[in-house]
């Protein structure tokens, strides 16, 4: 995002390459600019130590590995604090352009470069911002994945032993740099400034890369580096090491940052403890999360009470309103069942009876269109119910009669408040409102009917009171479609 905050006027930092630069070097480099060498050991990375019971993150573009814990290779581990360890590659993700603005980091990714310009590991992890994610859009990171990760305060032990005796180096340094002090800050730990002995790679592409543009994608492409996976904190930090790789290609044999690798063996940086926490990758949500009722245990009685039944359907029918269970619901529904002593038989009875009122409600016109029973077919698939469900509740609703499921609607001048960054703008969300006789509002308090969330598991301060209040949430398609 560093680059971006370049663009926004966000100004970048570093320091200038030391050392011979003369004539003899500005002629070798235009002959050499925009053209790699061919170094196949720029990009190799040496094996990382796996943690007993603890993934480590394989250093290969294609890890998948959804969370893991940092780890130093032994030869990097035994070069630690000499201050002749090389350069880390810092990028992060953020929640805006401003720390003083109360953004956040969500996304840090460290690569650690040789004096040579060889990779040696990486690191990645998502970090709990404990706020909104700001413009997901850009970064491309969901609430659910962030439920799972650590906040800064668990990886800074990491982050700082990882930067210890190194040259940090970033695209736009001052961006990415700052935002790390400024994490520092908050927990009340005093670091570096990075930008007194770092090397910004954007501040050095006008020596380097003249012709190209500031941001990384494009000094990747004129020095033919691939950029995979851009605005991910780890991709964009490969992206800036193999950029550093070239550059130090482009100065041989001069070294241009010998100073300042000697000067950062003898910056000190904070010693903190490492918490243990694990690093979280991007898709975590996806493979750690279960169905909500595998996490729900059988017992007795098998069979709900009414005022159980109420509470439980009342919840599920506010959860289900925009067609979809997010993390944040489903924890929810557990918690609600569990303290109702709902066991895992009561709920799929409870379930069945929910789909059979909701059929009731689509026989009442003695009609069932195909979008009725497309929303009675999403609802089971979401519930696991049997393939035949649908058919079954459609046979039992023409019998019987709604029993006690009261359905969540609107009515005119209910308060509505907005959150997150939507398409078309939350102002054209909050008119569509008013022209259906909603009122938003600002703020969520216990009159506010019903919460639009960009991310409905989104972490703001808005949506946190609305859950506190079971105030449901909803995705903006799902409040258009009950606007039709």
């Amino acid at each position: 995002m560093g680059e971006d905050a370049a663009a926004a006027g966000v100004p970048a930092g570093g320091v200038l390459a030391k050392g011979a630069q003369g004539a003899s070097r500005a002629t070798r480099l235009s002959r050499s600019r925009g053209r790699l060498t061919g170094r196949n050991t720029i990009y190799t990375t040496i094996s990382q130590t796996v943690l007993q019971n603890r993934l480590a993150f394989p250093s290969t573009p294609s890890a998948s590995s959804s969370h893991a814990t940092f780890q130093l290779g032994e030869e990097e581990d035994e070069h630690m604090g000499t201050g002749s360890t090389g350069y880390a590659v810092i990028d992060v993700e953020t929640t805006g352009l401003r720390p003083s603005w109360h953004d956040r980091i969500v996304e840090v990714g460290i690569v650690h470069v040789d004096p040579t310009g060889a990779v040696t590991g990486e690191w990645n992890t998502l970090v709990n911002p404990e706020r909104d994610l700001g413009p997901q859009h850009i970064h491309g990171i969901s609430a659910g994945d962030i439920r799972h990760a650590p906040t800064f305060k668990e990886i800074a032990g990491a982050v700082a032993t990882l930067l210890r005796g190194r040259v940090p180096v970033a695209h736009n340094l001052r961006f990415d740099a700052g935002f790390l002090q400024h994490e520092f800050t908050r927990i009340g730990v005093s670091t570096p400034t990075c930008t007194e002995f770092g090397i910004c790679t954007m501040t050095e592409a006008r020596q380097f890369l003249p012709q190209a543009p500031r941001n990384l994608a494009g000094c990747c492409a004129v020095a033919d580096i691939p950029l995979e996976g851009h605005h991910s904190a780890l991709a964009d930090a490969r992206a800036a090491a193999r950029l550093l790789g070239h550059y130090l290609t482009l100065a041989h044999p001069v070294h241009p940052w010998r100073h300042a690798l000697q000067t950062a063996g003898g910056i000190a940086w904070p010693a903190l403890d490492d918490t243990g926490v694990p690093w979280v990758r991007r898709g975590v949500a996806a493979e750690r999360e279960d169905h909500f009722l595998a996490r729900i245990l059988d017992r007795l009685p098998q069979e709900a009470q009414p005022v159980q039944a109420t509470s439980y359907l009342a919840l599920l029918d506010r959860v289900l309103l925009d067609h979809q269970i997010s993390g944040a619901e489903a924890d929810a529904l557990v918690e609600l069942a569990t303290d109702l002593g709902l066991g895992r038989t009561a709920l799929d009875r409870l379930h069945h009876d929910y789909l059979i009122a909701l059929a009731h409600a689509a026989l009442a016109d003695g009609v069932v269109t195909a979008g009725e029973r497309h929303e009675l077919q999403l609802v089971a698939d979401l519930l696991r119910l049997s393939p035949t469900a649908v058919d079954e509740a459609l046979a039992g609703a023409r019998g019987h009669s709604s029993g006690h499921l009261t359905r969540f609607e609107l009515e005119p001048g209910d308060l509505i408040v907005f959150t997150g960054e939507m398409d078309g703008g939350r102002e054209s969300w909050e008119e569509r409102a008013r022209r259906a006789s909603y009122l938003p509002h600002t703020n969520v308090t216990k009159k506010v009917r019903l919460l639009v969330a960009a991310d409905p598991d989104t972490l703001s301060g808005k949506a946190r009171k609305a859950r506190a209040y079971g105030i449901p949430i909803v995705t903006p398609d799902a409040f258009a479609r009950m606007l039709d």
